[in-house]
């Protein structure tokens, strides 16, 4: 017997008859955190979120553009890249213009235009397929009309947030959303602006993603 087998069977005897049981997760979770009413996963949301350094505003169903629109105009933007194949940003495309902030669509390969994309796009606009309160985190999909660069390189990332979409942890959000029937090339986790910290432990912001991250939530009874 070489000394191969001799490891392998030694490896065989100490291997247990049978499987051991896969961990209860849904149990662990149920047992972890308590479900919560849309209010209360609301505010654990900004709560977490606002931690991480990102802005939310709380908006109506109809209203968010106003906030949207006030949202650059505080922060002297005049240039928003959106997805005009989607409905929010259709009517940042509609509307926006006439106040001032021009509204460019990402609709062609990022080689033809990699150079504007990086040096003149201050901000960019999404919306994101889901949320989770546990942690403050965005879930976004990225796909060919919102690309995964929108959300990665402007300085400045707006995301569209409706609070129906807001679970409890992310094991809730997976199980409803049937992750695990298929998901896209790209699935964004996202908890806040970028940022990085050197050996000093001091935190830089915008190291590798937008520097600013800022979440307009649609409420049934925004405050």
């Amino acid at each position: 017997m070489s000394a191969r087998d001799r490891i392998l069977a030694k490896l065989k005897q100490k291997m247990p008859p049978t499987a051991p049981a896969l961990p209860d997760v849904a149990a662990w979770y149920a047992s972890h955190r308590q479900a919560e009413n849309t209010a209360d996963k609301l505010v654990r949301f900004r709560n977490c979120i606002e931690f991480a350094h990102a802005e939310t505003y709380s908006v109506s169903r109809g209203g968010w553009l106003q906030k949207l629109y006030e949202v650059l105009s505080a922060k002297q933007i005049d240039k928003l890249l959106v997805a005009p194949a989607t409905r929010h940003g259709a009517r940042a495309q509609a509307e926006l213009p006439a106040l001032g902030i021009a509204c460019p669509a990402y609709e062609q390969p990022i080689e033809a235009w990699k150079p504007a994309m990086f040096r003149e796009t201050p901000a960019s606009f999404t919306a994101a397929r889901a949320a989770i309160a546990e942690t403050g985190t965005l879930i976004l999909w990225p796909d060919a009309d919102e690309p995964r660069l929108m959300s990665l390189v402007p300085p400045v990332h707006i995301v569209l947030l409706d609070s129906a979409t807001l679970y409890n942890t992310f094991h809730e959000a997976m199980s409803a959303e049937g992750w695990k029937d298929g998901l896209p090339t790209n699935s964004l986790l996202i908890s806040g602006p970028s940022k990085t910290a050197d050996i000093q432990q001091t935190m830089a912001y915008g190291a590798h993603g937008p520097k600013e991250l800022i979440v307009l939530m649609i409420e049934e009874n925004p405050q």
